[in-house]
């Protein structure tokens, strides 16, 4: 079984970030959910965005990195969204990383270290439509096509935050899927 380190999206550890991870632990896998925000969560995109501006963006990195210091090195990285920022960034700089699941969002490898650790797989998850995910496609593509670890899964969709029961954005038919997909991944590492 995997030990898994989810960092929740821009607006907070919702109901639906925990519905999530507990789909993944009812496999047996250890899901971390550590809460970012202190309890906080937020009814928009744009009202979880100002917050994070407040607070600051490397302040709520730097506690999703110290929560990982606390966890040793065999984990699985995962983040939706926002939370992408520090799983990848995890991935690509810890020794021992088992693997990446990085939902609704990529960054580009060279934002994060000069290549994608070899030998670390990595699903990058995301709707064709999403103008967020959209930004972060050509990223996605290029993670996909240099790194033979490395899978790329588009939904049919324009919603950002679809893993999320809790939101109107919620697809339940993509969810399944995803889940799924991500359920061979963590059997596989």
């Amino acid at each position: 079984m995997a030990d898994v380190l989810l960092f929740h999206h821009i607006q907070g550890l919702t109901a639906g970030v925990r519905a999530f991870a507990d789909a993944v632990r009812a496999d047996g896998h250890t899901v971390h959910t550590p809460d970012l925000f202190g309890g906080r969560t937020f009814a928009s995109i744009e009202e979880g965005f100002g917050f994070a501006q407040e607070v600051g963006f490397e302040e709520l990195r730097a506690r999703g990195l110290a929560v990982a210091d606390d966890l040793g090195p065999d984990v699985v990285h995962a983040g939706m969204s926002f939370g992408v920022t520090i799983a990848q960034r995890l991935a690509q700089t810890r020794p021992g990383a088992r693997g990446a699941l990085l939902l609704h969002s990529c960054l580009p490898v060279t934002e994060v270290s000069d290549a994608w650790p070899a030998g670390v797989p990595v699903q990058v998850h995301g709707m064709e439509g999403d103008e967020f995910f959209d930004e972060d496609l050509p990223a996605a593509r290029e993670l996909a096509a240099s790194t033979p670890t490395a899978e790329l899964f588009v939904y049919p969709g324009e919603q950002h935050l679809f893993t999320d029961s809790s939101l109107d954005a919620h697809d339940p038919g993509a969810v399944a899927l995803l889940l799924e997909r991500v359920r061979a991944f963590l059997a596989s590492v």
